[in-house]
């Protein structure tokens, strides 16, 4: 997928990950950048800033991008047909055992469910309009190394970003040969406020879950990750690893799931002591 000329939605673009994504696709020429947030207000500060740098290629659209209906507003904003959506509004919350009903159904409609839905909107339309000299459209899904590997401290992260990378791979192996091109993102940590706010939690499985982010590698500037996700997209790959040692521990979980298991529990108690 060619960034440049394209038109695109950013979901959660009121900071953090999102902004730096439709700043770089900005910066990398795309024709249009909705930025889309639950939180109204601050979106519309980040969607000013942009737009007095990057002019009338800016809109935004507060919506609640989990239901059908916010979705749709969302691409009814743009002022021309989506042929790339960045699917990567996203909650941490939830730790321990203790994780309520309510955590676990908002990290599922967040983290998942807000996905599917912008597939359904969009995908029967990319299928429609055809591939021609590249892709008819991207599909990107801002997941977790906490989907290839997992969470210390928090199920409700650990099993979400799961499923968000479990359902790109189901969008790429059943439309990747159809004109959808998929990509899924799965940094370690990143500097946005989701890590600050664990970090300083007075959840103890919630710190844990932040110091087990930070431990296992560096924490990247979020215009780095989004730096690397628009290379996978403008390269056509599927996978977009930030923290290129992600891979080797994905390899390590895959090739010996016991002694990984073993080691990430050794991990978890020198986190703990």
């Amino acid at each position: 997928m060619r960034v440049e000329g394209a038109t695109a939605v950013v979901t959660g673009a009121a900071g953090g990950i999102g902004l730096a994504v439709a700043r770089a696709l900005l910066e990398r020429g795309a024709a249009s950048v909705v930025l889309a947030d639950l939180d109204g207000d601050r979106l519309a500060d980040a969607a000013s800033a942009l737009g007095e740098e990057f002019g009338e290629r800016v809109l935004h659209r507060a919506a609640d991008v989990t239901a059908q209906i916010g979705v749709d507003a969302v691409l009814q904003t743009s002022p021309a047909p989506v042929d790339l959506y960045v699917a990567n509004a996203g909650v941490f919350q939830g730790f321990g055992l203790d994780a309520s009903p309510q955590d676990w159904a908002a990290s599922w409609e967040v983290n998942v469910m807000a996905h599917v839905a912008a597939a359904r909107a969009l995908v029967p339309q990319w299928l429609e309009r055809g591939a021609t000299d590249g892709p008819a459209g991207c599909f990107v899904s801002v997941a977790s190394a906490a989907g290839l590997l997992t969470q210390l401290g928090s199920p409700t992260y650990s099993v979400t970003k799961h499923a968000a990378v479990g359902f790109a791979e189901w969008l790429a192996a059943t439309y990747g040969d159809r004109g959808v091109q998929v990509t899924t993102a799965c940094p370690m940590g990143v500097r946005t406020a989701m890590l600050e706010e664990g970090e300083t939690s007075t959840d103890t499985d919630a710190r844990l879950g932040m110091r087990a982010v930070t431990s296992a590698g560096e924490a990247l500037a979020a215009s780095d990750v989004a730096a690397t996700i628009l290379d996978a997209v403008e390269a056509g790959r599927f996978q977009a690893l930030p923290h290129p040692e992600v891979a080797t521990m994905w390899a390590q979980k895959a090739s010996d799931p016991d002694r990984w298991v073993a080691g990430m529990q050794r991990y978890r108690r020198t986190l703990e002591s």
